[in-house]
């Protein structure tokens, strides 16, 4: 059951909403801030406190009502249901917006999948063959396909992973090994592991009458040697999410498939000139609610059960479930 919009609207108080925490969490260990998670490590564990931060582009928006709360409880479910294809990194779900996890050594570089071409930023699949050209990632594609089309078969295309405020550079697993971040072995682990994930979530998100288009998945060294799953998995943030029925009617139409991602917001900000360079156009609250409605139904449509926000302050619920209250 969809939540009452008012409620979305209330929620665009500061109070109710997630930005950043404060330093009474830094007793939980030395902080890392990325884009949308605050990340605290301690004696071998990282506690990852997921905000209500949007990004698009590369790019700090603003805050989306209850964004946080969606983000794990979607990572958290594909990481239960996938973990016998791919081990995974939680330990525990102590909050809403929070877990603590194995303290991983990221591999330096993002496993994206692609099984359409499509994308809107300049470095994505579908712009690069609109320009021209017939090679992406070490991949040779063919001459007339369009846009939205289903590859031929999946496709890794791997990412550097840059600094925060950076863009990453999709790269081929030829530069990979010349830049010297992954040896032929590891990526070919990867890729094989990341295609049989990728396989997995199509067939379980069809079952649910979803497309998953693309995705990308972060991984990590356990100090075991294992590696795992890290960060965040199929969620709006990582993935493409179209609805099945719908999308042939829309490609012989000439249209975009009908997302239930957060696709939306980065055309909303094309149509008002921002991909990625410049300032951005403020969030209007019309479409921070709009977005706020995607990503619940995200996480209803794939889990199959009503999402039911935690209307409590999340700060001092936070404090209080990772004992610093």
């Amino acid at each position: 059951m969809p939540v009452d919009s008012a409620v979305l609207h209330q929620a665009l108080d500061p109070q109710w909403e997630l930005d950043h925490v404060d330093a009474t969490f830094d007793r939980l260990g030395t902080r890392y801030s990325g884009k949308v998670r605050e990340n605290f490590t301690r004696a071998g564990e990282r506690t990852i406190i997921v905000t209500d931060r949007v990004s698009a582009f590369d790019v700090i928006l603003g805050t989306i009502p209850f964004k946080g709360q969606v983000l794990n409880a979607l990572a958290t479910h594909w990481f239960e249901l996938s973990a016998p294809l791919f081990p995974h990194h939680v330990l525990r779900v102590p909050d809403p917006q929070a877990i603590v996890a194995i303290e991983c050594t990221p591999i330096p570089v993002e496993i994206v999948v692609r099984g359409y071409l499509t994308g809107v930023s300049s470095t994505s699949i579908w712009r690069a063959y609109e320009r021209g050209e017939r090679e992406f990632c070490g991949h040779a594609l063919p001459d007339g396909l369009r846009k939205h089309e289903q590859l031929a078969h999946n496709l890794v295309t791997p990412s550097t992973k840059a600094p925060k405020g950076a863009h990453d550079q999709s790269v081929s697993k030829a530069e990979l090994f010349r830049r010297g971040l992954v040896t032929p072995e590891l990526f070919d682990e990867l890729e094989r592991r990341a295609l049989a994930l990728f396989a997995f979530g199509q067939a379980q998100a069809l079952t649910r009458g979803l497309i998953l288009a693309d995705t990308k998945y972060e991984l990590g060294w356990a100090p075991d040697g294992r590696v795992l799953l890290i960060d965040e998995i199929h969620t709006p943030d990582s993935s493409r999410y179209w609805y099945a029925d719908g999308y042939e009617q829309a490609m012989s139409r000439g249209e975009d498939p009908r997302s239930l991602d957060k696709e939306f917001l980065r055309r909303w900000l094309v149509a008002r000139g921002f991909s990625g360079d410049g300032t951005p156009p403020p969030l209007t609250p019309e479409i921070r609610v709009e977005a706020a409605q995607r990503y619940i139904e995200t996480v209803e449509t794939v889990t199959g059960r009503p999402f039911v926000p935690d209307l409590t302050p999340p700060l001092p619920r936070l404090a209080r479930n990772l004992g610093l209250a």
